[in-house]
């Protein structure tokens, strides 16, 4: 990669590891939450809630910096090993330790996230994609996004009614990446471009909906339905609007698309599994302590 592109993946990385304090704090503070109380009316009387709020804004000016420098394939992958600084830090927390299999799943991980940017080398695109070049593509993510919602409003389990509110709040997290790089970029034309750019516009209806709908999938189910599919939505729908609207791409055929394509699989297959063990580390240790007072959220 060049230097931009080591800068960037710098930035990705330490902004991982903020993303994976804040959801630390947030998990374990939304799970403290007794299921007769109101989540939002709870969390927001609880200081690590806010601290975990914190957290996430630092990494989100982390995660500009790095899209400002480099492409969203670079970007968004390197973003899910946050998920690797989350199991130790929630470890330490909760006073557990980590298991072989977790570790292996892990090592999996870091090793096809590295054939990924090594191999796959990626190439940024425009910024300045017209936007009827974004309608099918964007359309194509938020009618997904939309249908999950809208299923999750049907009668069906917790447990599903978690993935599909994750699932759609994390597409969202992932359209508004793909917005906050081309914002990011008309900061140097000043504030009045930036104000009157249908994009930012689209950036800040995305996240706000995209975080009330993570509030909601924490609400509705256990942490292994949500986080998975919060995971996961994001990068997918980043990288998918990355390369169709903005023309990014992966500099690859042959043998080498293979082993790419391999290890964009084997990065969603150990997500998922690392997404489960922390969620039901962060779920166990909240109903082991079920009945002592949680100081955080106190009345």
């Amino acid at each position: 990669m060049t230097g931009t592109a080591t800068a960037s993946a710098a930035c990705a990385l330490a902004a991982a590891v903020l993303f994976a304090a804040a959801s630390v704090a947030q998990q374990r503070s939304a799970a403290a939450v007794p299921g007769d109380r109101s989540l939002l009316g709870g969390l927001v009387r609880s200081p690590r809630w806010w601290a975990g709020i914190i957290g996430d804004g630092g990494g989100y000016l982390l995660q500009v910096a790095a899209l400002a420098l480099g492409a969203i394939l670079i970007v968004q992958p390197l973003l899910v090993t946050s998920l690797l600084f989350a199991l130790p830090m929630s470890a330490i927390v909760s006073g557990r330790r980590i298991g072989r299999a977790t570790w292996l799943l892990a090592g999996a991980l870091c090793v096809s996230l590295a054939a990924f940017l090594v191999v796959g080398n990626p190439t940024e695109g425009q910024l300045d994609a017209a936007a009827r070049h974004w309608a099918l593509p964007l359309g194509a993510v938020l009618l997904v996004a939309a249908a999950a919602a809208t299923a999750a409003a049907f009668p069906v389990g917790p447990h599903t009614r978690a993935l599909l509110l994750g699932s759609a709040g994390g597409i969202l997290f992932g359209v508004a990446v793909v917005f906050t790089k081309h914002v990011t970029d008309l900061f140097e034309h000043g504030l009045g471009t930036v104000a009157a750019s249908w994009q930012t516009w689209a950036l800040i209806a995305a996240g706000l909906t995209g975080g009330y709908l993570q509030q909601l999938a924490f609400q509705a189910g256990a942490l292994g339905a949500s986080l998975p599919a919060l995971t996961i939505g994001e990068p997918l729908a980043a990288v998918f609007l990355g390369m169709t609207v903005l023309g990014e791409r992966l500099r690859v055929d042959g043998p080498a698309l293979a082993l790419v394509v391999a290890s964009v699989v084997v990065m969603l297959a150990t997500t998922v599994a690392l997404s489960r063990d922390q969620a039901h580390l962060t779920t166990d240790d909240a109903a082991a302590t079920h009945d002592a007072t949680d100081p955080d959220i106190a009345q």
